[in-house]
């Protein structure tokens, strides 16, 4: 299979090169090449997606399948009118922002509400408009395509530092700061099994809309085996959603928050995404500790993000816990 990426310099993209051309496809990844290596294997084509002409380099190419990781309606359109023909498979990676509702849990990609779109002229997409966006982008490429609605995605080079510092503070040991209850629920996927679903798409021609997450798990259950497949022996303080609120702790990800939280019952919907199609169509999840390890042990080897609170914030927020239960 001739399979080419719109992207595959970094995370997502260069996993899905990655095995692509591990199970002996011939992989072009078209990008600026400015996100990092591209895998080895793969042949780069050096496109710029923001000009009505940047994908000109590709012209007189066929391929048989392609994957685009965009987020920018301008982007998604110009390839489509350029690269989708018929013959050729089509796979867009959006994500679970499409939804409108994230609080009911349990929801399924063909019956849950979505965003409205956003405006035709709108080119580009920032935090604020990135759901309405990838609604945009999705409904740029039909519904005759493979449509991958991912979740948080985890493991090696995963340029976010999100999932990376519950590893790296659990690698530490002794008493953790732990965000609402153990039975939260969280749902997440390793970068290499959506990328391996992804290629299995591409080979078997699938279609639809699929949720591409793995299954949900408690947050006491994630910390539990990451912990144990780290070998770290810990103990989890769990803190509710009103003083982390009251003391500035932020929520999802960045500086002074604690990754993978949302509150409830606002998020109740997010991380209990209904992924059985995606599983039934050949979506499989290795064990929490597996990714736990190997996204430690990226890290350590190359000095990978990480995002979160710091060692003194989070003594400080214990502290502050302990006297308010004792006051």
């Amino acid at each position: 299979m001739r399979l080419l990426i719109l992207g595959g310099s970094q995370f997502l993209g260069r996993a899905i090169a990655a095995h692509a051309c591990a199970n002996g496809h011939d992989v072009t990844c078209a990008a600026r090449g400015l996100g990092g290596p591209i895998a080895a294997g793969s042949r780069l084509v050096r496109i710029d997606r923001d000009v009505p002409e940047g994908l000109a380099p590709l012209a007189g190419e066929t391929f048989d399948a392609v994957v685009d990781v965009s987020r920018y309606p301008g982007q998604v359109r110009r390839a489509v009118a350029a690269l989708k023909q018929p013959g050729v498979h089509w796979t867009f990676v959006s994500t679970i922002s499409v939804y409108a509702d994230n609080r009911i849990p349990g929801q399924c990609a063909d019956t849950a509400p979505l965003r409205e779109p956003v405006a035709e002229d709108v080119e580009h997409s920032t935090d604020a408009i990135y759901g309405g966006a990838k609604v945009a982008c999705e409904q740029a490429v039909g519904d005759d395509a493979f449509i991958c609605r991912a979740g948080l995605i985890a493991g090696p080079e995963d340029p976010t530092g999100r999932f990376a510092y519950w590893p790296t503070r659990l690698a530490r040991g002794g008493e953790v700061l732990a965000p609402g209850s153990p039975d939260d629920p969280v749902q997440f996927i390793d970068v290499r099994d959506l990328a391996q679903w992804i290629v299995h798409a591409a080979e078997t021609r699938m279609t639809g809309i699929y949720d591409g997450i793995g299954p949900v798990h408690t947050r006491g259950e994630l910390l539990s085996a990451c912990a144990s497949a780290l070998g770290a022996s810990c103990t989890f303080t769990w803190v509710d959603r009103a003083f982390l609120e009251a003391h500035d702790v932020r929520r999802w990800a960045g500086p002074r928050s604690l990754p993978l939280w949302l509150p409830l019952p606002d998020f109740a919907g997010f991380m209990t995404r209904d992924t059985s199609p995606a599983r039934e169509a050949g979506l499989t999840s290795r064990p929490i500790g597996v990714t736990a390890r190997d996204t430690l042990d990226w890290l350590r080897a190359g000095n990978g993000p990480v995002v979160g609170l710091t060692v003194n914030e989070e003594t400080e927020l214990l502290t502050a816990w302990r006297a308010a239960k004792t006051s």
